[in-house]
Order: C-alpha cells, then sequence, then structure tokens
C-alpha cells in the first residue's frame, strides 16, 4: 500500500463516530434491564420443571445409561430419542416398533433440513 492509502486509512479509523459519546468504551449499554433465566413471562412452575429435567437427564444410574445406548442402537436412535420416548410416552422401543422409529427418524431428519 501506498503511503497516501496508509494515511487516510489511519485518519478515517481515528475520527469518532458522531454516535458514540466521549469516553464510551463501545461496549454493551449497562441500562438493560436483567431478564431472569424464566424469560419474561411469570416464574409459574419454572423450578419445578428445572428440577424435573434434572432427575430425568442428570440422575440415570450408568448401567441404565449403558442399556439405553445399547438399545437406541440398536434400533438406530440416540440416546436421547430413545430415552425422550421413554419419558414422553412411558414405553420402551422395541424392533417390531417400526413405524415409531420410523416418524422418530424422520422428524431428525426433519430437523436437519430446516
Amino acid at each position: 500500500m501506498s503511503k497516501a492509502v496508509l494515511k487516510s486509512f489511519a485518519i478515517e479509523q481515528a475520527l469518532p463516530d458522531n454516535d458514540i459519546a466521549a469516553g464510551h468504551n463501545g461496549g454493551p449499554p449497562l441500562e438493560d434491564a436483567h431478564r431472569p433465566e424464566w424469560g419474561d413471562g411469570g416464574i409459574g412452575n419454572y423450578f419445578y420443571w428445572k428440577a424435573a429435567h434434572r432427575r430425568a437427564w442428570h440422575n440415570t444410574s450408568p448401567g441404565i445409561v449403558a442399556f439405553r445406548i445399547q438399545k437406541a442402537e440398536r434400533l438406530g436412535l440416540t440416546y436421547e430419542e430413545y430415552t425422550l420416548e421413554i419419558l414422553e410416552r412411558g414405553r420402551h422401543l422395541q424392533i417390531e416398533d417400526v413405524e415409531r422409529i420410523a416418524e422418530i427418524k424422520e422428524a431428525r431428519a426433519a430437523r436437519k433440513r430446516g
């Protein structure tokens, strides 16, 4: 680059923006209100749902996790898909549940597409 181009670039970089007040470091605004983790609505049953989620997904014994992983792999599902089926419908999928397994796989493909 020529000296003239470098000089004009340096001048552009040094010029202050009119939007930014003097002494502003360009960081996020400090006036934003705190948003709680349960969102803008009321708290409702947030902590009950959070505890139930923790019990369902984080307190499973290693033996149960290993069993579900083997079963899910045999059916062509992920651990999460297989466990979610147990949690939502209260039953373990079998090889004979061809239609339901196909629905789960189709939903997975649809999520990947878009």
